[in-house]
């Protein structure tokens, strides 16, 4: 469509720049160059009108000729004649500048429509295009079903495989835990007869220690008895040869205070002697 207003836009100023060169050659008398000023500034005025409009380029291309084959005018020529006469141009040279500007106007439309296609050749085109597309939308369509049905058909068997894995794996941790289970309960079994053998072998060895404390006590309960009799016999002992002692040192002393006094009788009885 850019392309197309482009094209229309280079016609439109090729129909100028034809349409000037034509007044210029039309209007070679000095009198004549305000008139001229006035139709150049009436023909920008209607390019520039005409440029605002916007139109496909296809219907110009059809609308240069008719279905009979004689050219059909895009301008209405008397009314500009009668435009170009209101400002002042005379009616020669108004018809001049309508011829050429239908001139130009014509050659600038043959050439867009050598240019551009027909509608009828791009309606033909849009249906191979919309023929194309479909067939590519139904390929594309069938080739997503296809697809779809590979990934369903991929889906469904890692599905299985899961399945599968799932009851194999189930097994497996069922077969572990049975036999954990099992040896759990052997070594609890086995614990539990430790437990008791070591209960009976503590019990034993506390009735053995009972039985041997009991016998050193008793054995201690005797010697304890042999040693107070062993101390009473010999305090008994002691205290014998003490009173035994004690009974010869009076009867030494006595022994000794009788000698004593004879010996002192013997002198006394010496110095009486003497005395005498």
């Amino acid at each position: 469509m850019a392309a197309r207003k482009r094209l229309f836009r280079l016609g439109a100023e090729s129909c100028l720049c034809l349409l000037n060169r034509r007044i210029d050659a039309v209007s070679s008398s000095k009198g004549l160059q305000s008139r001229v000023v006035a139709s150049r500034n009436f023909c920008s005025s209607l390019a520039s009108s005409s440029s605002g409009i916007r139109f496909d380029c296809r219907q110009i291309s059809q609308f240069v000729k008719s279905s009979n084959g004689k050219r059909v005018y895009l301008v209405d020529t008397l009314a500009l004649v009668r435009s170009l006469e209101a400002q002042g141009v005379p009616t020669n040279q108004a018809e001049a500048i309508t011829a050429a500007m239908t001139l130009v106007l014509d050659d600038s439309l043959q050439n867009i429509s050598q240019n551009l296609i027909s509608r009828s050749e791009m309606q033909k085109i849009e249906m191979g295009q919309e023929t194309n597309l479909a067939k590519f939308k139904s390929e594309i369509q069938s080739s997503q079903d296809h697809h779809f049905t590979l990934l369903q058909r991929e889906a469904e068997k890692l599905r299985n495989d899961i399945e599968k894995l799932r009851g194999e794996l189930r097994y497996e941790i069922d077969k572990v835990t049975a036999g954990q289970r099992l040896d759990l309960n052997l070594e609890r079994g086995r614990i539990r007869d430790e437990l008791a053998n070591q209960s009976a072998e503590t019990s034993n060895l506390t009735n053995k220690l009972d039985k041997e404390i009991h016998a050193l006590r008793a054995h201690l309960e005797a010697a304890k008895y042999d040693v107070i009799k062993y101390c009473i016999g010999t305090l008994v002992s002691v205290a014998a040869v003490g009173i035994g002692l004690i009974r010869i040192f009076t009867l030494c002393n006595s022994q000794l205070g009788k000698t004593e006094y004879r010996r002192r009788n013997k002198t006394g009885a010496g110095k009486d002697d003497v005395d005498v």
